[in-house]
């Protein structure tokens, strides 16, 4: 047992994992060979941690870094605007001619 086919693993260096389909609260997927009951509905589209994932931590998406934990966040966890900060600074903030 590896990942659960609901999940997306889109960069073997990724800390997450994308939710290819509507996850309820009460149902198992397996995490990283580890089989973790959903506390929470996890919406499409959104992530799920594929380790435990320190406060402080980068979010690795893409094999790249999106933004940190603002918590610790457990395996198996919903990861989403509540627990990280974007690592992006939006284009609109940038000097003219810098975008």
């Amino acid at each position: 047992m590896r990942d659960d086919p609901k999940l997306l693993i889109l960069n073997i260096a990724d800390n997450v994992a994308t939710v290819r389909t509507r996850l309820r609260a009460g149902d198992v997927v397996a995490v990283s060979g580890v089989r973790v009951e959903v506390s929470a509905d996890i919406p499409l589209g959104h992530k799920v941690a594929r380790a435990a994932i320190a406060a402080g931590e980068k979010i690795i998406k893409l094999g790249a870094p999106i933004g940190y934990a603002t918590e610790a966040i457990a395996l198996g966890a919903h990861v989403h605007t509540h627990n990280i900060a974007s690592a992006y600074i939006p284009t609109y903030t940038l000097p003219k001619g810098t975008q």
